[in-house]
């Protein structure tokens, strides 16, 4: 998993701008059920990455814990897919983000460079986020917007 983590840690800087970084986020699965109870324990630090709109306890596929420095992936995650290393790609952003102590004004606003650079991967095999997610542009708009 180290070697997948580099990789994709590279590729972000790469890509993105973001810093490098030698802090290497702790990896945990969950089973699906649980999600949704590690994403309310780390309710104020977490970051979840949904699948589509409707059961979030289904759709919610990752969360990064800002404190806890953890990237928590479903048990059934296996990063054998485009989309399933798209997921790693979304909340290795988070972890970035947080080790460079960059700030945002909303949960949102934060999200808008982890679905950027997970759209970008996934545009590397052919994929969106949309046909892999359900997540159409309004949508992701939505999701990325400070909406207060």
């Amino acid at each position: 998993m180290n070697a997948l983590l580099t990789m994709v840690a590279l590729w972000l800087s790469a890509n993105f701008a973001l810093p490098m970084t030698d802090m290497t986020p702790r990896i945990e699965r969950v089973p699906p059920a649980q999600m949704m109870e590690v994403r309310q324990a780390a309710a104020g630090t977490a970051h979840p990455a949904e699948a589509g709109a409707h059961d979030a306890a289904q759709d919610t596929v990752a969360v990064y814990d800002d404190a806890a420095r953890v990237i928590y992936l479903r048990e059934d995650w296996t990063g054998r897919t485009p989309a399933e290393l798209s997921v790693l790609v979304h909340e290795m952003v988070h972890h970035f983000q947080n080790v460079a102590g960059l700030k945002y004004a909303c949960a949102g606003e934060r999200e808008k460079l982890a679905y950027d650079a997970q759209e970008r991967w996934l545009g590397l095999f052919g994929k969106s986020l949309e046909s892999e997610f359900r997540i159409d542009p309004f949508s992701r708009l939505v999701k990325t917007r400070c909406l207060y």
